[in-house]
């Protein structure tokens, strides 16, 4: 693996590179048949150790899902609270069923991201803990995420469970979350926009809604939010 800690500058041509990659990462739900090499799982895992987190406490636990059984266990969790979920869909609760949420079952790895106990750091924190662990080990993610990407394998973040019992399953330690199901492997191809806006579920937003100077953006969903 390229060390580039002692050349301070990046060249055009890379800059446009981490650019590409960003723009063609996508949360992909659909995965051939195929292996991840142990080495690229390695870089992978690395990237999202490599992650920046608040008062560097690096609250992430990574769990690599080996077993047959406890993937499918995973599987039951999941379908289970699609439907829960579902159920608080009103008028779109047809077309979200129809949705594919998740691709535990074709992955070729599947890695449970967990939020590790509370370790105490106040640094940066005081007033946001668990919001700051949280946001420490998204950051983990969006590095394997892209790290995944540039080694040309799908990645997809479940998120369609109980904690408590992913918890339970994994024989976490008391005080600790699981946030994530990771989805990773090899993909036909990568869908040219993000899956549930070509759904029609969501727009992006424009950067005109979310950007602003010196005061929250106006935006007429926040207002409506409120009403």
């Amino acid at each position: 693996m390229s060390n580039k800690t002692d050349q301070p500058n990046f060249s055009e041509q890379e800059r446009n590179t981490l650019y590409d990659v960003i723009y063609a990462r996508r949360d992909m739900r659909h995965f051939v048949q195929g292996s991840v090499d142990r080495a690229v799982l390695s870089r992978i895992l690395d990237a999202g150790h490599a992650a920046p987190s608040v008062g560097f406490m690096q609250p992430w636990r990574f769990v690599r899902i080996t077993k047959t059984e406890l993937r499918e266990q995973l599987i039951s969790l999941v379908e289970a609270e699609k439907v829960r979920t579902s159920d608080q869909m009103d008028a779109r609760k047809a077309e979200f069923m129809r949705l594919k949420v998740e691709g535990i079952r074709d992955c070729a790895e599947l890695i449970a991201v967990v939020l590790a106990p509370d370790d105490g750091t106040v640094f940066g924190r005081r007033t946001m803990p668990e919001e700051m662990a949280l946001c420490s080990t998204s950051c983990a993610i969006q590095n394997m995420w892209l790290a995944a990407r540039a080694e040309n394998l799908g990645m997809g973040w479940v998120s369609f469970f109980e904690p408590a019992d992913v918890a339970s399953l994994l024989h976490c330690p008391e005080g600790s979350k699981p946030i994530a199901l990771l989805c990773l492997g090899p993909v036909k191809a990568f869908y040219d926009r993000p899956m549930l806006e070509k759904e029609g579920w969501r727009d992006r937003e424009l950067m005109s809604s979310v950007l602003s100077e010196n005061q929250y953006p106006v935006h007429h969903k926040d207002t409506e939010a409120q009403s």
